[in-house]
This record gives structure tokens, sequence and C-alpha cells, in this order.
């Protein structure tokens, strides 16, 4: 790769500059621990005796933790939440995280997004996860509820710098509010990021996306063997969205951004050997792009950026964050 590190260092220090607006599925992660007992006269079942209770910004709100940490608070988020427990628990994560939730809708006919894990330890040096417990609401959001999300997207938006549109496909993003957000963020010249599995061709227009291999392949029909299908693939992604650039992560394999000319770069993994936990590393990679891009960095060195955060965030458990400290002292790590 052709890269001046001191401009790729400037374009790290300057992430701390744009503000962040994120809009999707926001959900909690509820983490509860306990330590293993003995089995249960009831059933067949665990006992175990609760140790402590982590709860966890995920889902879209993953997107808006890594952007908060990162610029000290100039984040914002747009989605729906019920009018339930789950509710005051993820907004009172969201302050603790410095996000403004002014723009929150409440429904009372759905559930507040939360993925409760519990784990259970039968050794200091071992911690098994027993069970998971999903509280969603798997349908889109009613006209009503649609109207206020959309009415609140033309209030939020000219506030902010960066708009990152992350669809965990739980239904907080139907087509009109996916358009909507698209609309007002190209009125208002504002950085808008796609962050979808799916359906890709429902973010036209957008500023970027950033897919994973898998969910490009069946987007584009075909399977991306080498290169030249790599290259024919990108080039269909900018095609379709009209995006000025697009980032697809491939795992193991690194990353490779396109332009709007169609250039291809392709970006190695930097720590191959020290991988533990992918969870939320997508999120880091596209709050961390989204923001290097809107603080006027090319697409090349924002996903390079990108890349370096996922490298180190997948070292941790669960879903985690990054500093521009750790990224820059990363980067000394790393031979472009």
């Amino acid at each position: 790769m052709d890269v001046d590190k001191n401009k790729l260092i400037e374009c790290i220090k300057n992430l701390r500059l744009p503000k962040v607006l994120v809009v999707g599925d926001l959900a909690l992660d509820e983490m509860i621990y306990g330590d293993t007992e003995r089995i249960s006269r009831e059933a067949p079942v665990l006992i175990l005796q609760h140790t402590h209770t982590k709860l966890i910004l995920g889902g879209a709100s993953n997107a808006a933790n890594n952007a908060s940490v990162i610029n000290g608070g100039k984040v914002g988020v747009i989605g729906v939440l019920g009018e339930d427990y789950q509710a005051e628990q993820l907004i009172c994560a969201f302050h603790s995280a410095k996000i403004d939730t002014k723009y929150l809708v409440k429904d009372k006919n759905r559930k507040t997004t939360t993925k409760t894990r519990i784990s259970g330890s039968c050794s200091q040096s071992i911690t098994q996860q027993i069970v998971r417990v999903d509280r969603q609401t798997n349908t889109f959001l009613s006209e009503d509820t649609e109207k206020k999300v959309i009415h609140n997207l033309e209030h939020a938006i000219p506030e902010y710098d960066a708009v990152i549109i992350s669809d965990y496909h739980i239904g907080s993003l139907t087509q009109k509010v996916i358009e909507k957000a698209i609309e007002i963020a190209n009125k208002h010249n504002k950085i808008i990021v796609a962050d979808a599995q799916k359906n890709l061709e429902n973010y036209k227009d957008v500023t970027s996306m950033t897919p994973n291999l898998p969910d490009t392949q069946k987007f584009v029909g075909f399977e991306v063997k080498d290169d030249v299908l790599l290259e024919k693939a990108g080039r269909k992604l900018l095609e379709v969205s009209g995006a000025k650039s697009v980032l697809i992560t491939c795992g193991s394999e690194g990353m490779v951004v396109f332009n709007e000319n169609g250039e291809m770069t392709k970006i190695p993994v930097f720590n191959k050997s020290e991988v533990f936990d992918v969870t939320g590393a997508g999120d880091t990679v596209t709050a961390i792009f989204t923001m290097a891009l809107a603080s006027g960095a090319q697409p090349k060195y924002a996903a390079i950026i990108g890349n370096i955060a996922a490298s180190i965030v997948v070292r941790h458990f669960g879903c985690a964050t990054i500093t521009v400290e750790e990224i820059l002292e990363n980067l000394e790590k790393i031979a472009l």
C-alpha cells in the first residue's frame, strides 16, 4: 500500500472532531454472572449464586459508544425503545457513555431490544455462557412511530457532521426511515454511512457502506474467489448504491475499499494471531471509518484506521471500544 504515515497520523488525530448521529436498531446487552453452586432439585439445571451484572451497549448502540469514546461524547442516537424497565436501563447506559438521547422515540407496543446472557463459573479461570434470552419486537415500526422517527431525523441531522445507519434488521429502519435519513443528510451535505447485512439496494446515495464479504456475495449473486471477482463485486456495489466509496470487510483476510472511480485497495489484517472475540468489531470499523471520512480523510486512509481499530477490539471479550491514543500506539507497531 502507498500510504503517507504522517498523513495517516493526522487523520487519526482528527477523529475527535466530527459529531456523529447513529440511527438504527438500538440494543442493550445484559451480562449476568454467577458462581456455579449445585444442580437444582426442581429440574436438571444449574443454580448460580449471582455475583454481578454488567450492562453493555449493543447493536447500533455499540457504534454510538465507539464514536463517543473517540470524540468525547459528541454523539447522539435515534431509535425506538419500549416503555419498559429495559428502556430505562438502556438510557442510563447511554448517559454513562455521554451519548445524547433527546431524539429517542418510545413505543409502548414494542420491546426494548435486550440480549441477556447468563454465564456461570466453576473456577476463577473458567466462565461459561449457559443461556441467552432475547427480548425484541421483530416487526417494522407502526406508521405513527415511523412519523415520529422521521420528525426527529429532520431536526437532528443538521446538528451533526456524520450519520451512521446501523441496521440489525430488527425493524427500526423502515424503508421510509432509511430514505429520509439519506435524503436529509445529502441535503445538508453530511457524511452518511450504511452498515447493513442484507437488502443493500435500499441504501442508495449514501456516502459509503460497510458490508462484510458473505453479505456482499449474497447481494452480487456470485462467490468471490479471487481479486478479479472481488473488484467486480466492489464495482457492482458502487454502481447500485451510488456511493462515493464502499468498504468490504473480509474477516481474516482483512478488508478492501473501493473509491468512486472503482480503484481498489486491499488492507491486510494487522494481528491475525491475537484475535480473541470478534463481537462488535464491525460496529467499531463502521464508527471509525465514518468519523475519519467526516474529518476529511480519503476512503483508503479511513479504512486503514478502521482496520487498526478492529485489530485492537478483537483482543477483548464482548463489545469493546477504542481511543485515539490506542490507535496511534498500535500504528507504531504496524509495517504499512
